[in-house]
């Protein structure tokens, strides 16, 4: 594709209950803000139906991923680490639906101490993790991928694990750790919370253009703090890259756009639906 056409949000949970009310609405938000393609990512297979639905309904708009966090359990007091008991009854499904599929995701390792308290824990993540990189490359799908507090040991596993096409959304890690995806051929999405978040700043500042890719992560990661995320917000990290990095915005649009078509092979047939 010559250029691009619109923004793209590569990373957005709109089966969160916090949509219940009003999904039309933000949908049609999003898309007067010429957001073309969101990307709607899972966090458990209870969550699929819903996404799947979202998916049918709003057609070449929300694209659906299917995985297992590595959180599992709310609210937060109850959240824990994924096992390999939390996959039986995601798998199949994944397995599935394979055809409507953008990626597998929402996957990855969350190294939280109130999370993994313990190297079992860890350890565990690690194999759930293991096996959606396993049924990613089966597939022949990307993945889409969480690494809080574990930015190093979730590279290194994709790498040792021969992951290919991969996301690392909202990265939290350095900007050296990071160069380490780069390197492995890796993108890296950006969230509106940049504009008040120094570690992401740094990230930006260092990571090339041509690896960057723009997320709402909705409803969380919003331009303010503790106030319901929308995909329409994704022009806000934008804006911020572009000055970060002494470019037009209209060019932050073009590589952002056209480096979600390299890292999602599906999506450029999946919008002309």
């Amino acid at each position: 594709m010559e250029q691009a056409w619109g923004w793209v949000d590569c990373h957005c949970h709109l089966s969160a209950p916090q949509f219940d009310g009003d999904i039309e609405d933000v949908l049609k938000a999003a898309n007067d803000a010429n957001v073309v393609a969101l990307v709607a990512v899972a966090e458990h297979a209870g969550e699929f139906e819903k996404i799947l639905q979202l998916s049918k309904r709003y057609s070449g708009l929300v694209l659906p991923c299917l995985g297992v966090h590595p959180v599992q359990g709310v609210p937060p007091e109850e959240q824990r680490s994924a096992t390999l008991k939390d996959l039986d009854a995601a798998l199949p499904l994944i397995e599935c639906y394979k055809d409507d599929l953008l990626a597998v995701g929402e996957v990855g390792l969350d190294f939280t101490p109130r999370i993994a308290r313990t190297e079992d824990q860890k350890e565990g993540q690690r194999q759930v993790l293991i096996k959606q990189i396993e049924l990613a490359k089966r597939l022949d799908l990307p993945l889409n991928v969480h690494s809080r507090s574990a930015g190093r040991p979730t590279i290194h596993l994709l790498k040792e694990q021969g992951a290919e096409k991969v996301l690392l959304h909202a990265f939290d890690g350095k900007p050296s750790v990071a160069m380490e995806g780069v390197k492995a051929g890796y993108y890296f999405s950006i969230p509106p919370s940049i504009i008040r978040s120094e570690q992401k700043q740094k990230l930006v500042k260092q990571l090339p253009l041509d690896c960057l890719c723009l997320e709402s992560d909705s409803p969380a990661l919003g331009p303010e703090k503790q106030v319901r995320n929308e995909p329409k917000n994704v022009s806000i990290a934008a804006e911020f890259i572009a000055k970060v990095k002494g470019v037009p915005i209209e060019e932050v649009l073009a590589v952002t756009t056209q480096n979600a078509l390299k890292l999602f092979p599906r999506l450029q047939q999946f919008l002309c639906k």
